[in-house]
């Protein structure tokens, strides 16, 4: 019987299985049972207890009195909010600086070539620990901010700028959303065109409707000095500026010659096609370049978004209260750091999975489809 090839493979890859489940519930009987014996029961009750836990910065609403999950909860929006920022600024900027690199200017080449050779031979967590320090020992205090352009205000005290408040009917956004997205998904649906120009006519419709119903309504609010800080508008910390800074310089310099390598893959023959068809540069990028170099550079891209989640970890040498910062509190406060190693493993595996799948959605939507 075990002469076959596939009969033998398929028992020796049974026996190789059984014995790594084998050993795993060994270790986890074994952890369990010692956790046990040492007063310490493993489970996930705790989160729902009052954490007790100091945020210094939440774009949700917290208090220490709240439960251990609202907490980290908190952290995983302070996480994915900073991410999230940093995804576009290094995007946008990366696409400056690649394109810059590829510039007949030798200046304006080699300025750019020099922020990319920087950034990505700098240990990022150096460059956040400098741009720290900065905030200490270069700015001035909240009473001397420097005044910047558009009432924006610098100093040791962080980042104040000019904000508003939006008042809104929620009907009227919901009926936007909804025309939004249904016309989003007829817009990429294939199908008869006259029929998803007839859907796109009644989306368009609809939101205006929703527009006129959301009954929108800004108030702008500027910073100003008053005793010892600023009030109004609003204010970015030290340390959210600092993460937010370094790793936006960090990562542009991956972004910036991932789009290089991306244009320089596009055969020259096709610049000079679109120049004998009298088209401008800027046109032969739009119409020929850009759609091609989207199916190099989304793979590589889809990386370097999946590393700035993980170096988003990098928040704690500065002291911004982000997912990790938040689950390590969490950890040696609660004595339950089994849990909160598999929520830690589990939430930034959730992210990063996220953002490959919507990568690659993106990418089977722009590949070629041959016939």
């Amino acid at each position: 019987m075990l002469t076959n090839t596939k009969t033998r493979a398929i028992v020796i890859q049974s026996v190789l299985l059984a014995l790594v489940v084998a050993v795993i519930a060994l270790l986890v009987a074994t952890t369990i049972g010692n956790l046990r014996a040492r007063g310490m029961p493993i489970g996930f009750d705790f989160l729902s207890t009052s954490s007790k836990l100091v945020i210094s910065e939440s774009f949700l609403s917290y208090d220490s009195s709240q439960s251990y999950y609202w907490a980290i909860l908190v952290g995983i929006v302070n996480t994915l909010f900073i991410s999230f920022l940093v995804i576009v600024f290094s995007t946008v900027l990366g696409l400056v600086v690649g394109l810059a690199r590829l510039s007949s200017n030798p200046l304006v080449a080699a300025t750019s070539k020099v922020w990319v050779e920087i950034a990505r031979n700098f240990p990022p967590l150096v460059l956040l620990i400098f741009l720290y320090s900065l905030w200490w020992k270069v700015l001035p205090t909240a009473g001397e901010a420097l005044a910047l352009p558009m009432g924006v205000f610098l100093s040791m005290r962080g980042l104040n700028m000019p904000s508003a408040t939006m008042d809104f009917n929620a009907a009227g956004v919901t009926l936007m959303a909804i025309a939004a997205i249904i016309g989003a998904w007829r817009l990429f649906k294939p199908d008869v065109v006259r029929w998803r120009r007839g859907s796109l006519a009644l989306c368009g419709a609809l939101f205006i409707l929703g527009w006129w119903l959301a009954k929108f309504q800004v108030t702008p609010e500027l910073p100003r000095f008053a005793g010892s800080n600023f009030e109004g508008g609003l204010e970015l910390t030290p340390e959210l500026t600092t993460i937010l800074l370094g790793l936006t310089i960090y990562t542009t310099g991956f972004v910036a010659e991932i789009i290089r390598g991306g244009v320089l893959s596009v055969n020259r023959g096709q610049w000079e096609a679109g120049h004998s068809l009298g088209l401008s540069r800027a046109r032969i990028l739009q119409l020929i370049v850009v759609p091609q170099t989207l199916r190099v550079i989304v793979p590589p891209l889809n990386s370097q978004y999946i590393n700035v989640v993980k170096n988003s970890t990098l928040a704690i040498a500065v002291g911004y209260p982000d997912f990790l910062a938040i689950m390590n509190t969490t950890i040696s406060k609660s004595s339950h750091a089994i849990e909160g190693v598999f929520i830690i493993l589990g939430v930034y595996l959730m992210i990063n999975l996220s953002l490959s799948t919507l990568a690659n959605w993106f990418n089977r939507r722009i590949a070629i489809v041959e016939n």
